[in-house]
């Protein structure tokens, strides 16, 4: 599932728990009976955002419709060779090296536009905390490789906004189907009107959600190109 490799976490330093995560459990399970069973499941567990906005963005891009496994793997081999993860860097390391990280020409030149944007500040990262959440989606997703829903998880694991709501998650759909539906097929509209109820703190539901989920299998195998 790509979404998972947002959900797994990048390796750079985690933000402390949100100040509004113990706030919006108590809500939820107030108002919401699968809440109410599921988040006690969880203990203390809570969302790690991760701080830097170029790679929270880069390591989106190298997860893609490829396996947890397959993107660590890809991740891996690109911090090797581009140790501070700047823009700079990436963009002196050129996409004839990326491709030896074991990333696709597509990617490859998904990451050099990226970091491009950031080195030219075709992008505003130093005003995104002020912005609502739909307008930078619209920025982001001006950017090569930035999908919708990947400007999504930016907004849940970079700006921890609290009310997000990914309908283009796989594991969001999922853990509604599984939890609501007893596995029954959920449609958009399904998924919003369950989420109805959760305003303003869909981001925390929807964590719970994926973390009802089964973990993703081991057996998932690893392509040498992502």
């Amino acid at each position: 599932m790509a979404a998972e490799q947002d959900k797994r976490g990048l390796d750079t330093p985690e933000l402390e728990v949100p100040a509004y995560w113990a706030e919006a459990k108590a809500e939820l399970m107030r108002r919401d009976r699968i809440m109410k069973r599921l988040i006690p499941q969880f203990g203390d567990m809570h969302l790690k955002g991760h701080p830097d906005p170029f790679t929270t963005l880069a390591r989106s891009i190298v997860g893609q419709q490829v396996t947890p496994k397959a993107a660590d793997a890809a991740w891996t081999k690109l911090g090797q060779a581009c140790p501070k993860m700047t823009p700079s860097q990436i963009i002196k390391l050129g996409a004839e090296q990326l491709g030896a990280c074991g990333l696709s020409k597509r990617k490859t030149e998904y990451i050099l536009d990226l970091a491009d944007h950031f080195k030219a500040k075709r992008v505003h990262a130093n005003l995104w905390s002020q912005m609502d959440d739909e307008a930078v989606i619209a920025e982001l997703v001006r950017i090569r490789g930035i999908s919708r829903w990947t400007a999504e998880m930016f907004l849940i694991f970079n700006l921890l906004r609290p009310n997000v709501l990914p309908l283009d998650d796989a594991g969001l759909i999922q853990g509604i189907s599984q939890n609501y539906f007893s596995g029954e097929p959920v449609s958009r509209s399904d998924a919003r009107e369950v989420a109805a109820n959760w305003e303003p703190w869909r981001t925390v539901a929807t964590w719970y959600l994926w973390r009802s989920l089964d973990p993703v299998s081991g057996a998932d195998a690893a392509s040498d190109t992502v």
